[in-house]
């Protein structure tokens, strides 16, 4: 097995020559050289991310949402809230620590430019989860938030079965490892976090929680740009190391990912929640599976999945509809994004 070596922190025999780049196992100086860049995709999504700076602070409405979570929601949309905020705040969690494991075998100084506003991110959205609980929930509660996982079984192993490829990396790190923690990254961004999501935006949709919902809408916008990053990773490996690239384990690693998310996802949320239910959430799970990886360039998995059974999420993220509008312009402002050759996609 092939290993990956981290870079050296400087390397004054390096080569930093756009010509000789490559988005893995290059030979740079260390040097942030960020006028010559090989990666265009890189230097676009770093004017995005910058523009899409917000804090958890400022959003506003959480003490209306501390009012309704008792008043408003049943026990099991309590439940849902409760497990899919917990299930969220692990992914941010893990991702805060791990990126920079990842970008250590990075040779791009642009994409390790974005990686490190990455990180920052989702240590941003750890703190929006924190506000969230402190201003939402008492206090007894945050805990049980925060460690649903230790009482919960199917949670646990959903949080062990991805630490566990993050550690096989950073333990052992070699071509193979390297290119599954990779494609763990582009599910955990663009599968793991949408279910929740979807949670969250079906109770807006029913005017319920709308504070929480804000700053779902916040860190969706981020997520966004954290797909379209190691997609586009993902896709330099295949053109520059064709024989990393492993299709057959991105398929696998898929359809794990889509059978985890539906067992999660129908345990949680049950069959009592308007809106969302085990079936719908199947669909959909399928169905954006299909478009991420049509993202990669890579055939669907599941042909018959060709709709989004969530017809309110398009609705909510079209800003030009009525309730698109309670997500304001600079919340759900996807202009930037579309404009990139058509490679963000929800």
């Amino acid at each position: 097995m092939s290993t990956i070596s981290k870079n050296p922190l400087f390397n004054p025999n390096g080569n930093d020559a756009v010509e000789a780049r490559t988005i893995i196992k290059g030979s740079t100086t260390g040097l942030f050289n960020l006028n010559a860049t090989k990666y265009s995709w890189a230097k676009s999504l770093y004017q995005v991310m910058v523009g899409n700076f917000w804090v958890p602070e400022k959003v506003s409405g959480l003490k209306d949402d501390a009012r309704a979570f008792h008043s408003d929601l049943s026990p099991e949309e309590q439940r849902a809230y409760k497990g899919s905020l917990s299930f969220l705040i692990f992914l941010d969690s893990i991702q805060t620590v791990n990126l920079p494991h990842f970008a250590d075998y990075i040779t791009s100084p642009e994409v390790n430019l974005i990686l490190s506003i990455q990180a920052y991110q989702e240590a941003i959205h750890s703190q929006s989860y924190a506000t969230i609980l402190e201003s939402v929930v008492e206090s007894k509660e945050r805990e049980e938030i925060y460690y649903f996982w230790q009482n919960d079984k199917t949670l646990l192993e959903r949080n062990k079965y991805i630490g566990q490829i993050y550690q096989d990396f950073i333990d052992d790190p070699n071509d193979k490892t390297f290119f599954r923690g990779i494609v763990a990254n582009f599910l955990l961004e663009s599968i793991y976090f949408y279910n929740g999501f979807a949670f969250f935006d079906t109770l807006v949709d029913r005017m319920k929680m709308l504070a929480t919902g804000r700053m779902i809408a916040y860190i969706r916008r981020d997520e966004v740009t954290h797909i379209t990053i190691f997609a586009n990773i993902i896709r330099e490996i295949k053109n520059e190391f064709p024989e990393i690239f492993d299709e057959a384990l991105i398929r696998e690693m898929t359809s794990e990912a889509v059978r985890q998310e539906i067992e999660w996802s129908t345990h949680i949320l049950g069959n009592r929640i308007p809106g969302i239910n085990g079936e719908t959430t199947e669909g959909y799970t399928k169905w954006l599976a299909n478009k991420r990886l049509a993202m990669l360039g890579l055939d669907p998995l599941y042909p018959e999945a060709i709709e989004n059974p969530y017809k309110h999420l398009d609705r909510l993220q079209d800003v030009n509809s009525d309730k698109g509008n309670f997500f304001e312009t600079t919340v759900v402002n996807y202009t930037q994004s579309t404009s990139l050759n058509g490679s963000w996609e929800f």
